[in-house]
């Protein structure tokens, strides 16, 4: 790699100056885009597919972990975090072997991380970083309850309470979100919305999550299944393995 292709995210004007103006001496960096909130990043991401991200920690809406769960740990560039956490919070970092700079920063300790990105661009195998990106994102995750889920719609991304969602279901290596007449694919896993959804949705099927609140009555179904039938007419079968689940839920 000669050139590495920069992207700036932050939402302070005066934390980009300063990684900008930094950035100016050092060899070989060119930046292509600066980004001042996480709908923006997501955008220019996927559109300018840059070599290396400079990403802030905290910004209002969609914050530097959101902008990585929308583009999915694969698919992320080289990240070097940019963050005010405290001596604590960024031993996560140093565990999963991502880089980050703490503000308030100097121009050599960005000079460090963009050398240390740059080897690490050549050594790591994409999996690898990847891996690690996935890792670190698991072990900041808030395992409280999940209040509301992004959504992506064209360019921007909107958030749905919770408790609108009709039902979840496995769709490859993604979970489709149903609400009402209309579905939304979602980057996360079944096991891993099951861990942070409250007692009103309860898996029915290896592939489905549903909110009791939706369920209109549940009947008996051949070999010991049972259907779900919803208040908006649609039915959702489920398995034997968790079907005593449900119907102690619903007492």
């Amino acid at each position: 790699m000669t050139v590495m292709r920069t992207l700036l995210v932050d939402d302070e004007p005066l934390a980009r100056d300063c990684i900008r103006l930094a950035l100016e001496e050092v060899e070989d960096i060119e930046i292509i885009a600066e980004c001042s909130d996480g709908s923006s990043a997501v955008a220019a991401i996927e559109q300018l597919e840059p070599d290396l991200v400079f990403l802030d920690v905290q910004m209002p809406g969609i914050d530097g972990f959101g902008v990585i769960e929308a583009i999915g740990p694969a698919n992320m560039p080289p990240i070097i975090f940019v963050t005010a956490f405290d001596r604590h919070a960024i031993r996560a970092f140093e565990i999963h072997a991502m880089d980050y700079v703490l503000k308030p920063f100097d121009d050599e300790r960005v000079h460090d991380a963009v050398r240390h990105a740059r080897d690490r661009i050549r050594a790591t195998r994409t999996d690898e970083l990847a891996s690690r990106i996935a890792a670190l994102i698991e072990n900041r995750r808030d395992r409280t309850e999940l209040r509301r889920i992004p959504v992506r719609e064209r360019d921007r991304i909107r958030y749905i309470d919770i408790g609108n969602a009709d039902y979840f279901e496995a769709d490859g290596n993604y979970v489709r979100l149903h609400v009402g007449t209309t579905s939304h694919l979602v980057r996360a896993t079944m096991s891993g919305l099951e861990t942070r959804l409250d007692n009103r949705f309860v898996r029915i099927h290896r592939s489905t999550i549903v909110n009791l609140d939706r369920v209109a009555e549940v009947q008996p179904w051949s070999g010991g299944d049972y259907i779900a039938r919803l208040q908006n007419g649609g039915t959702l079968r489920i398995s034997r393995k968790y079907r005593d689940t449900l119907l102690k839920s619903t007492l």
